[in-house]
């Protein structure tokens, strides 16, 4: 029997019916009516500081655990700024519901007050959406978000609901089963998929696995290791993927792309097949399109059938959960083994001697300031690998990237495919929720985190003991990087003097967090060792860093990867590698 209640406490009967533990939001006039069985709820409610704030720890928290990360604000600027995170959750395939409150029902369309159409405006970068009147429907409405946003690819889902809809008495009715048309993801690879690309693995002489980050989703990481020790090829791991396959395994040659090692962009490059697992052919990985790995067939796996074929051609599409495609490709590859496989030596012999010859590496600055990779580097050693690395997006992101070792799944939060500035503050503090025994360090620069550094006040308040590192070198550093290459030295407002104001050590005090500061390479550990030391209040560290330092390898944007340089007019030597 159904009991009377009102939309509101249906709304937060459902949450608690879908397993939500914790969610991260802002009240305001239109959601207010859901804020009173808050109060009440086992629901573990984290009050932010901006909604943006909200989005990106649903994000982190989703990120870390694998659960959907519930945020929640009002009508018109509140949902309006959930906007960035539900892009960024849509553009990394990260679950997560969000729900909003809406102006009353008679009252949409008329331009009332904080009203905003947060359906249309989100509709291309949402799984699904809802609008609300009916509180009768507010059960369905939740147990159909979160079984959308977590199911098949997964990703944002947005439930925006009136205020008169909350006000309203209903019956509470939780669904006892969902039925979606047309919304049936395919978990099970096609037998004939599977055989087909068992028998192209065995033909390649050349193969590399290109792995995204569709593994780390699938929670596939076990059975990847078990592929790729069963071919014995190369394995890449993509910017969304690093921690799938660990940075330690002889097999790994690294992150491929823009700012990719040598190692796995010429191992795509060169390869006559590409196994690709979770991952899209994302431009920042295949450069000028056209040029990308031009002499490589296709093996293409992937949940999402969309991606298939969009930006490459597929010689054999794999539409499935990767967990189940991989496991099913293990037998069947045994089974093509024992009728005889490619020689993979003198391959793996070309490939280990390039990896050998352009590892990953940095100049110190010769003026003796201090080198913001090896804040990080060092900051990877002395933390581990069992620890959480979340990076903001620009020059520090790219170094956590190729400068932090990777050994885990989901140890690795960056904004990757929308590059969302001010991700990291607010992505650590939900990392930190949802794993509230690790060590979380967000690596950020100094411009992103003067986007969203309030949340740094959610985590004194709510005892959210995050680290910050600020690579601050006083810049846009990516863009910078970009000036100084590309635009002659014009530094067109990329100037931020970060090093002057604000003073980031008093800003962290302020803000109820331990503010520390370190601008010599000798005292570089015992500062980390501090802020690791301290875990009852957040920690930002203040890495005053070198101001011209560089990312490299580079491939510049537009260009073949073919065009990779691992220093401003070096370009690897490929005549003398014998690829």
């Amino acid at each position: 029997m159904s009991k009377k209640m009102s939309g509101a406490k249906s709304l937060v009967q459902s949450l608690e019916s879908a397993g939500v533990d914790v969610m991260f939001g802002i009240p305001g006039g239109a959601i207010l009516p859901a804020y009173d069985p808050i109060f009440d709820s086992s629901i573990r409610h984290i009050l932010v500081r901006h909604e943006q704030g909200a989005g990106h720890a649903a994000t982190g928290y989703a990120q870390v655990t694998g659960r959907v990360g519930v945020c929640i604000a009002t009508s018109g600027p509140g949902a309006t700024n959930l906007v960035t995170p539900l892009a960024d959750a849509a553009m990394d395939s990260v679950p997560m519901v969000a729900i909003t409150g809406q102006v009353p029902s008679a009252a949409i369309g008329t331009d009332a007050f904080q009203e905003a159409d947060i359906r249309g405006i989100t509709m291309p970068f949402t799984k699904h959406n809802y609008l609300i009147t009916d509180p009768l429907e507010i059960p369905r409405a939740i147990a159909e978000a979160f079984y959308i946003a977590s199911s098949g690819r997964p990703g944002p889902v947005l439930v925006d609901i009136a205020k008169d809809a909350l006000q309203k008495e209903t019956d509470f009715i939780w669904p006892k089963d969902l039925s979606l048309p047309g919304y049936h993801p395919q978990i099970e690879p096609e037998n004939q998929a599977i055989k087909d690309a068992a028998a192209l693995i065995a033909q390649s002489s050349k193969p590399v696995l290109y792995v995204g980050g569709g593994v780390i989703k699938a929670n596939a990481s076990k059975e990847l290791m078990q592929l790729a020790e069963l071919l014995g090829a190369p394995v890449v791991t993509t910017l969304m993927a690093l921690g799938s396959f660990p940075d330690s395994h002889p097999q790994h040659f690294g992150m491929p792309g823009m700012h990719g090692t040598v190692g796995a962009v010429t191992a795509l490059q060169k390869a006559d097949l590409l196994i690709t697992l979770g991952a899209r052919f994302d431009d920042r990985v295949t450069g000028k399109l056209s040029t990308f790995a031009v002499n490589a067939k296709v093996i293409h796996a992937d949940i999402d059938p969309a991606e298939i074929g969009k930006n490459r051609y597929a010689d054999v599409p794999v539409v499935g959960d990767l967990k189940h495609t991989i496991a099913a490709l293990i037998p069947a590859l045994k089974a093509e083994f024992t009728k005889g496989r490619a020689d993979l030596a003198p391959w793996l012999t070309a490939m280990n001697k390039l990896r050998a010859t352009y590892p990953l590496g940095y100049d110190l600055p010769k003026d003796g300031s201090l080198s913001p990779q090896y804040v990080i580097e060092r900051i990877s050693a002395i933390t581990g690998p069992e620890a959480i690395y979340v990076a903001g997006v620009g020059q520090h992101q790219m170094w956590a990237a190729q400068f932090v070792k990777y050994e885990n799944p989901r140890t690795w939060l960056n904004s990757g495919g929308l590059g969302t500035m001010g991700y990291a503050v607010p992505a650590a503090m939900g990392a930190k929720v949802g794993a509230p025994d690790t060590i979380v360090w967000a690596i950020d620069g100094d411009g992103c985190f003067q986007m969203t550094n309030q949340e740094l006040v959610t985590c004194a308040l709510n005892n959210i003991p995050i680290k910050v590192a600020i690579i601050n070198n006083e810049s846009l550093g990516m863009v910078r990087q970009w000036q100084t290459l590309f635009y002659e030295g014009r530094y067109s407002n990329t100037s931020l003097e970060s090093k002057r104001v604000p003073d980031f050590v008093k800003l962290a005090d302020a803000m109820g967090c331990v503010g520390l500061t370190c601008d010599r390479m000798e005292d570089v550990d015992a500062v980390i060792k501090k802020a690791n030391s301290i875990n009852d209040q957040p920690v930002v560290v203040d890495f005053r860093v070198f101001r011209d330092a560089m990312v490299w390898p580079m491939v510049a944007a537009g260009t073949s990867n073919d065009d990779i340089k691992i220093a401003r007019e070096i370009a690897p030597d490929w005549d003398s590698q014998e690829l």
